[in-house]
């Protein structure tokens, strides 16, 4: 059977670019007639119906010995029991981590195979650094805003303190020609290679491949071109410990959160005063640096995921609809090749939202809350500073003019990520189900999410009730 691709735009659901699969069948037609074509699939809105995570934990501490597939299979049977789909076949899940092992190549199926979900339920691996979780999202919400699915989990684990050690890459070559060897000669002569720096292992390294330089390096330049001042960086840490403090003696997370290993909160939450936050030394320019241990994100380990659905599927189980992903965007930057047109590494978003604003006819002042992602406080202002910015609005984003300021009390009003924690791959589906609950408890509105990624990428969203 021969197949049309047809490019439509969505303006109700996931505004990505979709293709509509078309059919050409003379016994199936649009308007009666012989044209042979007919519509596979119709754009439908994709509910967020609830999520689960297990408490994030500061690495190295009481997660050191769990493992990411034990952490992402502990989310998901939180959100199984939670939603009683015990035995379920689901149209897909779809998760990944950042840091992984070998032995983790399948760890989106293995983990869905332990979460209680009938092993029918296909998965697979995503990863897109911290935007891994949301872009997890979106993917699974195309497929049921298309029809070609009725309901999926996304989200994503990582941890810190179980990181894959490699063997010395020359040893590593070493061994693999000693396999390939075919007489005892031969890996004779192979094993003379041995060298005693051969048993030095290779520890990964947190750093841009092709900087060399740290993520809180990088950060650290980009609050220096934008003079973000340490003060308001240790105001947003404030903050966003205040505002978990509270969330959590509201009782926000109890439907938001399965305990794991005897733990039941965030391990990063402090309530630290300004004062002690203003002495912590700078962590990554000793001299001149404005970036600390308390206004970045610590290394963290924890897993996060989200129930999304069709209206329909959830009707059919009563289950009630905290909100819609209704948009979606990405962008990336060059951060690396020092020309006119280089960017900070985690500008991204600061490019996605006015594309995502345009597609969705809003401004940046329409929303109610705003959950942008703190992999470091500079990085928030900067984003924020930039969209102020008059200069970059109109030469680097080709706009008329700024996107303009947003109101503070608005942005991160549950905690985000210096407060919670990070780990990478997590990070959006925590971020997706807070802001969802967070518009319903709210009685309806709208929220955007803005996440930057390693590697000079951004994933954006928005999210409406």
């Amino acid at each position: 059977m021969p197949f049309l691709f047809v490019v439509i735009p969505m303006n109700c659901n996931i505004q990505l670019t979709n293709l509509i699969l078309l059919s050409t069948n003379n016994n199936n037609c649009l308007n009666g007639n012989n044209d042979g074509i007919k519509l596979m699939a119709e754009i439908r809105r994709v509910a967020i119906i609830g999520g689960n995570r297990i408490p994030f934990a500061r690495s190295h501490t009481v997660y050191k010995n769990a493992s990411n597939q034990e952490m992402l299979t502990a989310s998901l049977q939180g959100l199984v029991k939670r939603y009683d789909l015990e035995g379920e076949r689901l149209g897909e899940v779809a998760a990944g981590a950042v840091m992984k092992h070998t032995k983790d190549f399948n760890l989106a199926r293995e983990a869905t195979l332990s979460s209680g979900l009938s092993p029918r339920t296909p998965a697979y691996d995503v990863q897109q650094a911290c935007g891994t979780g949301l872009e997890a999202a979106i993917l699974v919400a195309n497929k049921i805003a298309l029809g070609q699915i009725e309901c999926g989990i996304a989200g994503g684990t990582d941890t810190a303190s179980d990181v894959p050690i490699g063997v010395n890459e020359s040893y590593r070559k070493m061994l693999l020609d000693l396999n390939r060897a075919k007489t005892l000669g031969q890996r004779l002569k192979i094993l003379c290679r041995f060298r005693p720096r051969f048993i030095l292992p290779q520890i990964p390294a947190n750093v841009e491949p092709r900087t060399r330089l740290s993520m809180g390096q990088h950060c650290e330049l980009m609050a220096k071109e934008w003079q973000i001042s340490r003060e308001d960086q240790d105001l947003l840490t404030f903050n966003s410990h205040q505002n978990l403090i509270a969330a959590y003696e509201d009782g926000f997370f109890d439907d938001l959160i399965t305990p794991f290993k005897d733990v039941a909160r965030d391990g990063i939450m402090r309530n630290t005063p300004l004062e002690k936050l203003a002495q912590l030394r700078p962590a990554f320019d000793r001299k001149s640096g404005t970036l600390t241990a308390a206004n970045s994100t610590t290394l963290t380990d924890g897993a996060a995921s989200v129930l999304l659905a069709s209206e329909e599927w959830a009707a059919k189980r009563n289950l009630p609809v905290l909100a819609y992903l209704t948009f979606s965007e990405v962008a990336a930057v060059d951060f690396y090749s020092q020309s006119k047109k280089s960017e900070g590494l985690l500008m991204a978003p600061a490019y996605a939202v006015p594309r995502l604003l345009e597609r969705a006819d809003m401004s940046l002042q329409d929303f109610d809350f705003y959950e942008i992602h703190e992999a470091f406080a500079a990085q928030v202002l900067c984003t924020l500073k930039a969209w102020e910015s008059e200069d970059f609005c109109k030469n680097k984003l080709d706009l008329d003019k700024a996107l303009g300021s947003i109101d503070r009390s608005k942005l991160n009003v549950k905690g985000s990520s210096v407060a919670t924690g990070h780990p990478f791959a997590a990070t959006g589906a925590r971020i997706l189900a807070t802001l969802a609950k967070t518009l319903h408890q709210n009685g309806g509105g709208k929220g955007l999410i803005s996440i930057c990624a390693a590697g000079g990428q951004g994933v954006t969203a928005i999210v409406e009730a």
